[in-house]
């Protein structure tokens, strides 16, 4: 992988992913070609994760590509670094996670996008959970966090949940704090 331009060949694969899905395709095996799955790899991202940033922009104007690569970048970073290039061996179980009213300190969602940042900075989304998805950017929005920014808390909170829904509380411009 080259490092310095990794950007620009997710860029490339963003858009012919979305040229792909205008003209119908909705087959995540039928996106990408063996080179690009290989360089997805590198960065710690998996082809259904850009199929379901790919589908919700086609469908609904967002996330955009500049979200997606904020947010990949984290993802790469992490499993850079922190994973040292290696995938683990698990996902987590959607049974495990909060339900979508579970509320923390009064904010609904929050445990339940914790569980989910945690997933995608660690790779262990399953197929059918999105970091980012519809109900995450309607939260994002209403506190006025980027995706991104969430996800870097994420990981410098990491151990430290009590510290991270405190800087939620911190940064929300639409929560008071308890």
């Amino acid at each position: 992988m080259d490092n310095y331009s990794y950007a620009q060949t997710l860029k490339a694969i963003w858009d012919k992913s979305v040229e792909y899905y205008a003209k119908g395709g909705r087959n995540v095996n039928m996106f990408f070609n063996g080179v690009e799955l290989e360089f997805l790899r590198t960065i710690g991202t998996t082809p259904n994760e850009v199929y379901d940033f790919i589908e919700d922009f086609c469908e609904d104007g967002e996330p955009t590509w500049e979200m997606f690569l904020l947010v990949q970048a984290v993802r790469r970073q992490y499993f850079l670094n922190a994973q040292e290039g290696k995938f683990p061996e698990k996902f987590i179980e959607m049974a495990g996670l909060p339900e979508k009213t579970a509320a923390v300190r009064g904010i609904e969602w929050l445990p339940r996008l914790i569980a989910k940042a945690y997933a995608k900075l660690h790779g262990e989304m399953p197929t059918s959970l999105m970091y980012g998805c519809g109900g995450d950017r309607r939260f994002f929005k209403i506190h006025d966090i980027h995706p991104a920014d969430f996800l870097r808390a994420a990981w410098a909170y990491e151990g430290n949940e009590e510290g991270l829904i405190e800087w939620v509380v911190s940064q929300s411009r639409h929560v008071e704090a308890d």
